[in-house]
């Protein structure tokens, strides 16, 4: 099977025929690494990036003519239990915010030469308390999963990953807790702006909700403890990997929203990178679990996709340097 829209359940994900990267594009790549000039090794990651960007768009000196942010957003029933000190409404007026041109994101995909679409979720219909049913049932998440899908743009050369949705830390700390173990405490933080009763609120209500769904495998989980813009998120990845398409994924609520992915299958998720080490705590530990090595660590806990956004940056900066410096015998060196 090599079309989403011809899933019928969840489990159908891992049958999906995705393609993996192009070994001979990599060793062209890192060839040319060699005869740069500069001693081996010296840009570090930048040189990572540009052999994982060669792998993937199957050339061995890979540009980015076209680059998509995309941001999903989705409202979530578990703030029935009050985990969140804002109102659900203010995911709506965020994406006017996005669609005015006002957020953070806004900014910094112009300034990375990204073309941002937002795609709200049936915002007037938010999730169910995941501590009293799922979440989602399967049909509702593989709806989500495919309109995630059907945003990206099969023109670029890179997705960059955010979302929206008050309530989605909890849905995070959830997900996370749920795939990779540990205690609730670990993978709930601040949102946006948890006291320490809103903490151990938030935890207690992770406890509850993965208890009671204790069991399922990880893409189901994804159903019973997820957002719209989770499942979005998730089929927007796979969507990427079937085109070839590399993916920066934003700080936790991004990490966590493809942790099912990884849970299921950690090969999924090859295509990925994440953009940035949130503030939130639990998402060192979630990189660390997923064996994930941001690109960025800036203080930041945004969400929306601005790490992303930025780390686009680094990766173009990484391929000029691959696709623009001289090798030595260009150079007359040597």
């Amino acid at each position: 099977m090599t079309n989403l829209s011809d899933l019928s359940c969840l489990d159908d994900l891992l049958g999906l025929d995705l393609p993996g990267p192009d070994t001979d594009a990599i060793k062209a790549a890192r060839a040319r690494q060699a005869q740069l000039t500069k001693p081996p090794g010296s840009l570090g990651r930048l040189e990572d990036m540009a052999a994982f960007m060669a792998g993937w768009r199957g050339t061995d000196r890979p540009r980015i003519d076209r680059a998509q942010a995309l941001v999903f957003a989705g409202n979530h029933g578990i703030c029935a239990r009050g985990v969140n000190p804002f109102p659900q409404a203010v995911t709506a007026l965020m994406v006017a915010n996005f669609e005015a041109g006002g957020a953070a994101i806004n900014q910094l995909a112009r300034v990375a030469g990204a073309e941002l679409t937002v795609v709200p979720l049936d915002l007037d219909r938010p999730t169910a308390d995941f501590t009293t049913e799922p979440a989602m049932s399967e049909a509702e998440c593989l709806d989500a999963l495919k309109r995630g899908a059907s945003a990206v743009d099969l023109a670029a050369d890179v997705v960059i990953l955010g979302e929206m949705g008050i309530g989605n830390s909890t849905v995070s700390a959830a997900l996370a807790h749920a795939v990779c173990g540990g205690a609730p405490e670990d993978w709930v933080g601040r949102g946006t702006g948890s006291d320490a009763d809103g903490l151990a609120l938030k935890a207690h209500v992770v406890a509850e909700g993965v208890a009671r769904h204790a069991g399922l495998a990880p893409l189901h989980m994804l159903a019973a403890l997820g957002g719209r813009e989770q499942a979005a998120l998730c089929g927007a990845v796979i969507a990427a990997r079937l085109a070839r398409i590399p993916v920066l994924l934003d700080g936790y609520i991004c990490t966590a929203a493809v942790a099912p992915l990884h849970g299921a299958k950690p090969s999924l998720l090859d295509h990925c990178l994440v953009a940035h080490r949130s503030a939130e705590p639990g998402h060192a530990r979630l990189c660390a679990a997923m064996g994930q090595d941001p690109v960025l660590d800036l203080g930041m806990a945004l969400g929306e996709g601005p790490g992303a956004a930025l780390a686009l940056g680094v990766l173009r900066g990484a391929l000029a340097c691959h696709d623009g410096m001289a090798t030595f015998a260009e150079a007359g060196i040597g």
